[in-house]
């Protein structure tokens, strides 16, 4: 009998449950999708990003054309990015005076989802991340930067050339290296 009431008791819930969920679903599929998110395509250029340095200073995305660039969005709470940033240290301080076919050095702009500005501060220097190119709107999971590129994830990186084209989506600071390797003249 005990059996039998538990599997009501379930069985209800997962009702009730899969009704909420329909209902949710049904009143947020006529949401508009942000007109401005971007499917992003190799061989076409990159949105520009624009945002605010540690400093308060605003910097822009297409500030950095003519060198190859690699994008980096990551978090200084996130286990992945922080694991995966050493390689990207790496190769910024391997590659950032090199010629490339499609540019003239390399650079990182790294976009935080970081949401305190200690924490992403405090982690820039802690990782070594000596590029001067950091970004973040310190929203989270509702960055404008993350919305505009269709981050839903990270570690999520692009590398773009001098004319700011996509070269390779989703890469991980592990591939960069050799990346790069192959773009050198």
């Amino acid at each position: 009998m005990k059996i039998y009431n538990a599997l009501k008791i379930t069985t209800a819930a997962a009702l009730i449950g899969l009704g909420v969920y329909n209902n949710y679903t049904a009143n947020n599929t006529s949401t508009p999708a942000n007109e401005d998110a971007q499917i992003l395509q190799v061989g076409e250029v990159v949105p520009d990003l624009v945002g605010r340095t540690p400093d308060g200073k605003t910097i822009k995305l297409s500030d950095l054309r003519g060198k190859v660039v690699f994008i980096d969005f990551w978090a200084s709470w996130c286990r992945p990015c922080v694991a995966d940033m050493p390689h990207v240290v790496s190769a910024y301080n391997e590659y950032k005076d090199d010629e490339f076919r499609g540019g003239e050095g390399f650079t990182v702009f790294s976009v935080s989802l970081d949401q305190q500005k200690s924490r992403w501060t405090g982690a820039i220097e802690r990782l070594n991340q000596t590029w001067p190119n950091h970004i973040s709107d310190l929203r989270g999971w509702g960055s404008a930067h993350a919305e505009l590129y269709n981050v839903n994830s990270i570690p999520t990186a692009f590398l773009i050339d001098g004319e700011g084209k996509l070269i390779y989506a989703n890469v991980r600071g592990s591939q960069l290296p050799s990346l790069l390797a192959g773009l050198t003249k």
